[in-house]
């Protein structure tokens, strides 16, 4: 329904930005296995599901994926595309959807404050924080804990130059 405003992703910047200011003096109310949590689940998805589609992974880059929603990827891949990005740019498991990762690429160059994360190696998904709510999670730190064996992306150099970055765009 909403998902028109995607497109619009220096938009949703500041709008992240404004709901991360305003949410903030709120996170005592945002604790896991609190009286709130179910309410906050219920609003957080049907804002995120509406927008951006949100399969409540618990653990939100959106910022980081040019406000595109990796989760969405009939693969689920969260660091970029596949080797079956078809030339139209469109998925080879659904032919008729736009590539997750072209989207993201493209609405990420529209981003001035976040766009050069697109770049940032992300973790793989915590499926034991699926339904949960990110905003608590990112609050608390549990989205950023791993699971026992698990690497940090941190710990893995990823070169970022900028100018490379934009290079190619549109």
């Amino acid at each position: 329904m909403f998902r028109w405003l995607q497109n619009y992703p220096h938009f949703l910047e500041i709008v992240y930005d404004l709901l991360e200011v305003s949410l903030h003096p709120l996170k005592r109310w945002f604790k896991p296995g609190s009286h709130s949590e179910p309410f906050i689940i219920a609003i957080e998805k049907l804002g995120k599901e509406t927008v951006f589609g949100c399969q409540m992974c618990g653990q939100c880059i959106l910022h980081s994926t040019g406000m595109t929603c990796p989760m969405n990827c009939p693969k689920q891949l969260r660091n970029g595309p596949c080797g079956g990005v078809r030339e139209n740019g469109h998925c080879e498991v659904k032919p008729e959807m736009k590539c997750v990762w072209v989207e993201a690429y493209q609405r990420s160059l529209k981003m001035p404050k976040y766009g050069y994360q697109f770049a940032s190696l992300q973790p793989p998904v915590n499926n034991q924080l699926k339904g949960t709510s990110s905003w608590i999670n990112m609050f608390h730190g549990i989205d950023t804990d791993l699971p026992p064996g698990w690497t940090n992306t941190k710990d893995i150099p990823v070169k970022w130059v900028k100018e490379d970055f934009y290079a190619n765009g549109d």
